[in-house]
């Protein structure tokens, strides 16, 4: 019995391991993901009350969270491409 749960556990960590090279940093790289659209939000919301030199600022930094954006995305679709050759 033991010897039979110390299989299984060895083949569900083999698998788990070879199914998932990626898992961490793929959910790493979401969250980022999620984080940078939260701040775009906000971003644009405050583009409905700032005054015109703010506005420049804010045009700044949205211009930012776009490119941090598209960083991700390509970091997730590079992990993609690394976990389906």
């Amino acid at each position: 019995m033991l010897l039979r749960v110390l299989v299984i556990y060895c083949l569900l960590t083999a698998f788990a391991y070879a199914f998932h090279l990626n898992t961490f940093a793929v959910f790493e790289l979401k969250e980022e993901l999620q984080i940078r659209y939260m701040n775009m939000w906000e971003l644009l919301q405050q583009l409905e009350y700032v005054d015109a030199h703010q506005r420049e600022v804010v045009y700044v930094e949205i211009e930012h969270i776009k490119s941090e954006i598209a960083r991700i995305v390509n970091e997730l679709i590079q992990h993609d491409k690394q976990q389906h050759p």
